[in-house]
């Protein structure tokens, strides 16, 4: 039977194995590690090397931000049946109306409204048929708000119960898009705030569209 000679380290030899990966973990440790993940430097081989870079003194800030954009999971669903008018309003003739030869003067604004904790108002604005609208608005502390953006049919008589298409439901605090009128009328959207404070929506408007006295905010 054949004996193998493997060879067994002394008690020093290991000891010195040991000091040894000590040794060099301390090195990566300081030279790497602390510039890259603690942003300390005391060799300066971060700066040297680039590992001072990868460090990120704000990843608790952003870390922040997420949390306030986060969607709340007892949100209510928004359905199908949620938008616009229900069936038992019939949309307008009016609707049907041609599109004027001309439209709106190319405009621009900057409004301002202010929605009240648990409450909810409309901001609206003119637009002909076939009239084109940019826009984009954020909320204050980038708080959360339900919105419904919709329009209603221009009538010289209009009923006690008004017809209103929706284009978009959702819960946000931020948006942009451009929009085409597919009717003459009343075109907005209806914020909601649920939070326990005041919101402020800041609204940029850009396009073929008349603002409405009766929903003149801040500007």
């Amino acid at each position: 039977m054949e004996q193998s000679n493997q060879p067994v380290l002394s008690k020093k030899q290991v000891l010195q194995s040991v000091l040894w990966a000590f040794g060099i973990g301390a090195i990566v440790f300081a030279t790497a590690v602390l510039p890259a993940e603690y942003g300390m430097d005391p060799l300066g081989t971060g700066k040297l090397f680039g590992f001072s870079k990868l460090y990120r003194a704000d990843a608790a800030k952003d870390t922040s931000d997420a949390a306030v954009i986060t969607l709340e999971t007892d949100l209510e669903l928004l359905q199908l049946k949620k938008l616009g008018s229900p069936l038992s309003v019939p949309k307008p003739i009016e609707a049907n109306t041609a599109a004027s030869s001309e439209q709106f003067v190319q405009r621009a604004d900057t409004i301002r409204v202010l929605v009240a904790a648990g409450k909810g108002l409309e901001y609206k604005f003119e637009v002909l048929k076939y009239g084109s609208v940019k826009y984009d608005w954020n909320t204050s502390d980038k708080n959360i708000i339900y919105i419904d953006f919709h329009g209603e049919v221009y009538q010289e008589n209009p009923p006690e119960e008004v017809f209103y298409e929706s284009y978009t439901l959702a819960y946000s605090n931020n948006m942009a898009g451009t929009f085409t009128a597919p009717f003459r009328g009343k075109h907005g959207w209806y914020f909601r705030n649920k939070n326990d404070k005041a919101v402020t929506v800041t609204l940029h408007l850009q396009g073929q569209y008349e603002l409405l006295e009766a929903y003149q905010q801040e500007q």
